[in-house]
């Protein structure tokens, strides 16, 4: 096989990515856009070593049942709705059946789980959504990175968002093009405006966060005139003068409005602040957070931990229903919302803490902190080590892990069954529409007859590596790999490191720097957890 080869293939099933994967000669082809039970004429793109991309160019016989009509005009070309050409529910038994998946290959677990739960009307669900910003100043635009590239497709009118999401971005445009506005180009690091971040409320209110590449926002007041008509309720700038691909930098300043966004859910209210972490599908929150209320089985009397608790949702939600709630979240704004919530819902058996889970639980443990149950609520990248031991020496009776990467809480889920907690069942909710993420609620309980002892966790703990061999894959095809599957770029660097950290030997040179007095690059979290997903999918780690 080579690349531009035209072939004709079967698709065999779903990847991570909802895309079609189809065998050829022996070797994995991922097809975007083919569903399972189909054949289609492929024009293969990129081959690799024990596998190969290929583009969909037409399909060969009868459609699948399943296939639907993607009812986007950016679709398929912003790369977000991986799974718009699906009926919904098609979509909804992949995301079950994604979820099996993970915790029998990644964390060897047989977990019952249940069917996902959907939403009746899964259009206009996002209350965030964050635009890159391209084009020039004459003819600015909004929308999402091509994958694989630094093109902007233009998406202003997102049928994932709420409203009136559209009716910000074509004013907000309008104000670009009447003041010649710069907009900033991630390959030259040039340009001011970077990103466009709208929060919406129930109310259909919104908070709009314009992220810049300098220290101020020229015509913030024409801006603030625009855009208060179609429901903007505070305006935000954002300084990032980082070359990174992380939206949000840590500076910013208020130039309308109270600059935060009240909101309501589960009953109660909530003032959020940009940085705020909010769950992005309010309907399906609810579902989410009743889920782990229910795993709770809370009593009157139980000492609640909510790990990552962001602005105090989950916490506070809990609280009604246990003697205390204790939150911990690393971002300072967020336990400030989080505190201002309590008072606002009058409930004052809730205690917020500020700094990273990994050094405060273990601290708070270390106190005397025994908590009746544990609810973690993680980014990505799931639990750090230093947590999932904390939260073993606290003998919580029940864990109750709510998680948006599958694969980590699959990884996470094995290193609790070792310390003594049995995964009893799984339910994914469909925050995600359209996509192929999913959000999935886990309950852990303590085995009855299990005595506590102390461990020292290491993520290689999980996964009996073995050295690399000749079969193993090269650099290329691992950054080639995490590229197609996560976007990132990753270094030989941080490969080796990842490497080294699951214990496959590696050349000394590559942990070094160049320099005697150079300082060695960390990989950072993100990429550290795309390239272990490159590294199990080549065999390298299990």
């Amino acid at each position: 096989m080579q690349k531009n080869d035209l072939l004709s293939l079967h698709c065999d099933g779903l990847g991570a990515d909802m895309e079609g994967v189809c065998r050829h000669e022996g070797m994995a082809v991922f097809v975007p856009g083919l569903l399972p039970g189909e054949e289609g004429q492929v024009r293969i793109t990129k081959v690799q070593k024990k596998f190969a991309f290929g583009r969909l160019m037409e399909l060969i016989g009868s459609p699948s049942p399943d296939r639907t009509e993607g009812n986007c005009p950016s679709w398929p070309r912003c790369g977000g709705c991986s799974c718009r050409h699906m009926r919904y529910e098609a979509t909804l038994a992949a995301k079950q059946k994604q979820v099996e998946d993970c915790f029998r290959r990644i964390g060897h677990l047989d977990v019952p789980v249940l069917p996902c739960i959907g939403m009746e009307n899964p259009d206009g669900y996002r209350n965030k959504t964050s635009l890159s910003i391209g084009g020039t100043a004459e003819e600015p635009v909004l929308g999402f990175y091509a994958p694989r590239s630094h093109r902007v497709i233009p998406a202003e009118h997102c049928p994932n968002a709420m409203d009136p999401s559209g009716d910000i971005c074509t004013a907000f445009l309008s104000w670009m093009k009447a003041h010649a506005i710069e907009p900033y180009s991630e390959e030259t690091h040039t340009g001011l405006v970077r990103h466009l971040v709208i929060r919406i409320n129930r109310r259909r209110e919104a908070m709009v966060t314009v992220v810049i590449n300098g220290k101020t926002l020229p015509h913030a007041e024409s801006l603030a005139e625009a855009l208060a008509p179609v429901g903007m309720q505070s305006l935000v700038v954002n300084e990032n003068r980082e070359r990174t691909n992380v939206i949000l930098g840590r500076s910013f300043k208020t130039l309308y409005g109270p600059g935060v966004l009240e909101d309501e859910l589960c009953g109660l209210r909530f003032s959020l602040s940009p940085a705020s972490f909010y769950q992005v599908n309010p309907v399906q929150t609810e579902k989410l957070y009743q889920t782990a209320l229910d795993f709770a089985e809370l009593t009157e009397n139980d000492l609640l931990c909510d790990v990552y608790c962001g602005a105090g949702t989950i916490t506070l939600m809990m609280a009604r229903h246990c003697r205390k709630a204790i939150g911990i979240e690393v971002v300072p704004q967020a336990i400030d919302n989080a505190r201002e919530n309590a008072l606002r819902n009058q409930i004052p058996n809730a205690d917020f803490h500020v700094g990273a889970a990994e050094d405060v639980l273990p601290r708070l443990v270390a106190d005397g902190l025994r908590p009746d149950v544990i609810v973690v609520d993680p980014p990505r990248k799931g639990l750090d080590p230093a947590v999932i031991d904390a939260m073993a020496k606290a003998g919580p009776r029940r864990i109750v892990y709510v998680s948006c990467n599958v694969a980590t809480q699959a990884r996470d889920a094995a290193l609790l069954d070792a310390a003594g907690y049995r995964c009893v069942k799984a339910q994914p909710v469909d925050m995600f529409c359209r996509t192929s993420g999913v959000e999935n609620v886990l309950l852990l309980s303590k085995l009855e007859n299990a005595e506590h002892i102390d461990i020292k966790v290491d993520m290689s703990e999980l996964d009996v590596t073995k050295a690399e061999s000749d079969e193993g894959a090269t650099y290329e095809e691992i950054k080639a790999y995490v590229k197609q599957h996560s976007g990132l770029n990753v270094s030989a660097l941080y490969i080796a490191q990842v490497k080294r950290k699951h214990g496959i030997i590696e050349r000394e040179c590559y942990n070094k720097p160049k320099k005697d007095n150079g300082k060695t690059p960390v990989c950072p979290p993100e990429k550290e957890a795309a390239i272990e997903a490159a590294l199990r999918y080549f065999g390298l780690i299990k």
